[in-house]
């Protein structure tokens, strides 16, 4: 949709003159009218006339002024929020892409076997219970059961409490997915997810303010900070 282009201050002045111009050229005529009535009546409807276009002139030119104004103040201020919209919508994709290689880099852990163990015995301090099924992904089984007896005997030793762990060997977490740990008691109704996305989600909603801080430093428009 197109707009009118604003009349420059020159353009203004030189429509101005001419309307000046045009009111001075009609009451020259209304003057040459009524001049045989009276010379001084004359005089008094001249002024008159005058004054009056006189204001209605300035009333036009203060409300074109204020048009000009408003108009650039939308426009700016249209401006502005698309450049923050651009600036938020970087940011977030920048985020998303350090999250996404956090992700892949969770599937190179190293020493995953006192990862995994300490992960199943995290989880069997949440539980608190006699019996504990775990899922984990089928690539991890062997890596699981030497993690399970290390994570139980740690486990009864600190508590003094006894537990006893099966391992899912019938339901795998996916093998796409970057390992870890799923603990369930009192047949399934109580689960615990330690997977490695499910404790990435979790740092990404505890820390996600520190990065943007880190990132991104302060925001501009924030006065107090705690």
């Amino acid at each position: 949709m197109s707009t009118s282009r604003a009349l420059s201050e020159e353009e203004v002045i030189n429509e101005m003159n001419k309307m000046v111009a045009f009111i001075k050229q009609e009451a020259m005529e209304k003057a040459v009218e009524i001049k045989s009535k009276a010379e001084e009546e004359f005089n008094i409807e001249k002024a008159k006339l005058v004054r009056q276009e006189t204001i209605n002139i300035e009333t036009a030119f203060q409300r074109k002024i204020k048009q000009v104004e408003v108009q650039k103040k939308i426009t700016q201020s249209n401006n502005i929020n698309k450049s923050r919209l651009r600036v938020l919508q970087a940011r977030q994709e920048l985020l998303e892409e350090l999250f996404n290689e956090a992700r892949t880099r969770l599937k190179k852990v190293s020493q995953y076997g006192d990862l995994l163990k300490d992960l199943i015995l995290q989880g069997l301090f949440q539980l608190l219970d006699e019996n504990v099924t775990i899922f984990v992904r089928r690539c991890d089984l062997n890596v699981a059961k030497e993690a399970v007896d290390s994570a139980q005997k740690e486990f009864i030793k600190s508590t003094g409490l006894s537990v006893k762990i099966d391992i899912e060997d019938g339901n795998f977490l996916p093998d796409d997915s970057a390992g870890g740990v799923v603990l369930t008691s009192h047949f399934g109704r109580i689960r615990i997810d330690n997977t490695l996305e499910e404790r990435l989600r979790l740092a990404q909603e505890e820390m996600l303010p520190e990065i943007r801080l880190l990132l991104f430093g302060h925001s501009p428009n924030r006065k107090y900070f705690n």
